[in-house]
C-alpha cells in the first residue's frame, strides 16, 4: 500500500493537483450526511463491539463476496448465512486468511480502494495487505476492536456523522429506532434516523408478498382486506415512521415505470394480487400506480421519494437460494426513464410540495434521459451513482455527463449506500475528491471563477444532501 496518499484520485498535472487539494480540503472537514445506506440500527442502538475483523469487513460486504464467488470460493466458504442454517465458516482468522489469498482478484475495483482507505483511515493500519501479512494485518485490526474508541457510537463520532439513515420495511416495528431515540440519538432531527422502504408489501413479486400484505395489517391495525384499507395501512406506517424520523421512502422496483390507474383499477389489481391470481404484467402495473400513489402520500407527510430501479434480483438463483437476499446476485439491467416517469411527472413534476431522487444503475441515460428530466422539472433530482456504478471513474463520468444539462444543484449529493459501517467515511471521501478534481478542471480551463468552486464542493458535500433530503428541518 502507498504511504503517501494524499493526492489520491487527483488530477496529474500539477496545476490542476493544487486546486483539487484546496478544494477538496473544504470539502473534507465538512460533516458526513448519509441520506442512504443500510446499516442495521441496532449497531448503534446496542453499542456493542465489533465482531471479529472478518465479521466485520468480509462476511456482510457483497461487493467482496461476490467476487471470490467468481472465482469459485463458495460464500459458505466466507462465512455468509445459508438460507437452511446449514454449516458456514467459523472461524475469523481462517475467513481472513481465505479472503486475502484472492485479494489479487480486486486490483484496480472501488472495493479495493474502501478497504485500503478503511484499513488505513480507520484502523491506522498501513501494512500492505497481502498473503505473507494477512495475520499480521488482522492481528491488528483485532486489537483496534477490543478499544472503547472502536465501539460504533465512538466511530461514529469519529467519522464526523451528522445524520445516518437506515433502512426498514413497514414490517419493522422500529423498536431499536425507539431506543436510538430514548439514548437521545434518534427521532426527528436525530443522528440516527429510518427510511419507509415498503417493496415487500407492495411488489407482488416478493417473497410472500399476501402474508407481508397480512402483517401488515396486523402491525398498523388497518384492514388489509381492500385495497383502501391497504392504503390506509400505509399511510399509518408512513406516519410512524416520521414520528421515529424519517425523511425520506425508498422504492426498488424493477423499473421505472409509473402509471395513474384511477382507484378502481388500483383495487382491482390489488383483488387479483390477493386471490393469487395476479401475473408479471399485474405486478408491474401495481407497482407502478403505487409510485404515483405514494407521490401523493409524499405531498401530505412530506416524505422525499427515492427511486433505485434497475435491478434483477436474484440472478443467480443457486446464490438466492441457498443464501437469500442481498448477497450478491443482483444484475443491473438497462432502464428506461422518459416515457416510464412521464405518469408521475404529469401529475406531480411541477409540484413544489414534491421532491424525488432518482438513482439509474444504467450510466447510458445520465446525459440522454436523467439529467434533461432534472433540468426541466421542480420536483426531480439526481441520485449519485450507486451500487456497481460507485466508483471513481463512474462518478466522474456523472459529473461530466449531467452537469452540462443539470447543472449541480439538481444533484441531491452522494450517498454511501453501504451495510459496511465503516466503509461510510472513506467512501464519502472518494466522492468528495472526485468533485474536487472536477471542479479544479474547471476552473483550471476558466470556466469556473475559483470562489464559485469553493462555495459548490461544500454544497455538495453537505448542503445539498441536507436541502435534497430535508435533513434537520425538525431538529
Amino acid at each position: 500500500m502507498p504511504t503517501n496518499r494524499t493526492d489520491l484520485l487527483f488530477p496529474a498535472e500539477p496545476g490542476q493537483r493544487a486546486l483539487a487539494r484546496e478544494l477538496y480540503a473544504l470539502a473534507a472537514r465538512q460533516p458526513i450526511i448519509s441520506p442512504h445506506g443500510h446499516v442495521d440500527p441496532a449497531l448503534l442502538a446496542d453499542d456493542q463491539p465489533f465482531p471479529d475483523p472478518a465479521r466485520l469487513l468480509i462476511v456482510p460486504d457483497h461487493y467482496l463476496t461476490r467476487m471470490l464467488l467468481s472465482q469459485g470460493v463458495r460464500p459458505a466458504e466466507l462465512g455468509v448465512p445459508t438460507v437452511d442454517g446449514s454449516p458456514v465458516e467459523s472461524d475469523g482468522r481462517r475467513i481472513w486468511r481465505r479472503f486475502v489469498d484472492h485479494w489479487h482478484l480486486f486490483r484496480g475495483t472501488p472495493s479495493r480502494l474502501w478497504l485500503e482507505q478503511t484499513l488505513r483511515e480507520v484502523f491506522d493500519v498501513h501494512t500492505r495487505l497481502s498473503p505473507a501479512t494477512a495475520d499480521e494485518v488482522y492481528d491488528a485490526i483485532a486489537a483496534r476492536l477490543t478499544e472503547p474508541a472502536f465501539r460504533p457510537r465512538a466511530l461514529f463520532e469519529r467519522f464526523g456523522i451528522e445524520v445516518l439513515a437506515t433502512t426498514e420495511s413497514p414490517l419493522d416495528d422500529l423498536g431499536r429506532h425507539a431506543k436510538l431515540a430514548a439514548d437521545g440519538w434518534g427521532g426527528p432531527g436525530g443522528r440516527v434516523i429510518t427510511t419507509f422502504r415498503p417493496d415487500n408489501v407492495v411488489d407482488m413479486e416478493f417473497d410472500n408478498w399476501s402474508a407481508n400484505v397480512d402483517q401488515l395489517a396486523e402491525i398498523s391495525g388497518e384492514d388489509t382486506g381492500s385495497y383502501a384499507g391497504f392504503l390506509r395501512a400505509l399511510r399509518q406506517r408512513r406516519a410512524a415512521f416520521v414520528a421515529a424520523g424519517a425523511t425520506s421512502s425508498d422504492h426498488g422496483h424493477p423499473t421505472a415505470l409509473t402509471l395513474d390507474l384511477s382507484a378502481s383499477e388500483a383495487a382491482a389489481l390489488y383483488d387479483r394480487g390477493r386471490r393469487g391470481e395476479a401475473d408479471a404484467g399485474d405486478a408491474e402495473a401495481f407497482r407502478a400506480h403505487m409510485l404515483v400513489e405514494f407521490a401523493r402520500m409524499s405531498l401530505d407527510d412530506g416524505l422525499v421519494m427515492q427511486l433505485h430501479p434497475g435491478s434483477v434480483r436474484n440472478h443467480n438463483r443457486w446464490l438466492y437460494a441457498t443464501h437469500g437476499r442481498d448477497v450478491g446476485g443482483d444484475i443491473p439491467q438497462a432502464t428506461e426513464y422518459l416515457h416510464a416517469l412521464t405518469p408521475l411527472l404529469d401529475a406531480y413534476g411541477n409540484d413544489p410540495r414534491l421532491t424525488v431522487v432518482v438513482y439509474t444503475l444504467d450510466e447510458y441515460t445520465f446525459s440522454r434521459e436523467l439529467a434533461p428530466l432534472a433540468g426541466g422539472y421542480a420536483a426531480l433530482y439526481l441520485g449519485a451513482p450507486w451500487w456497481f456504478l460507485d466508483s471513481p471513474e463512474v462518478l466522474r463520468r456523472f459529473r461530466e455527463s449531467v452537469t452540462e444539462s443539470a447543472g449541480f444543484y439538481n444533484t441531491a449529493g452522494f450517498v454511501d449506500d453501504t451495510r459496511a459501517f465503516c466503509s461510510i467515511p472513506v467512501r464519502h471521501d472518494v466522492a468528495r475528491r472526485v468533485d474536487a478534481a472536477f471542479l479544479a478542471r474547471l476552473v483550471a480551463e476558466h470556466r469556473l471563477a475559483e470562489d464559485e468552486a469553493a462555495e459548490t464542493i461544500v454544497d455538495l458535500a453537505y448542503r445539498l444532501p441536507k436541502k435534497v433530503f430535508k435533513i434537520g428541518v425538525n431538529s
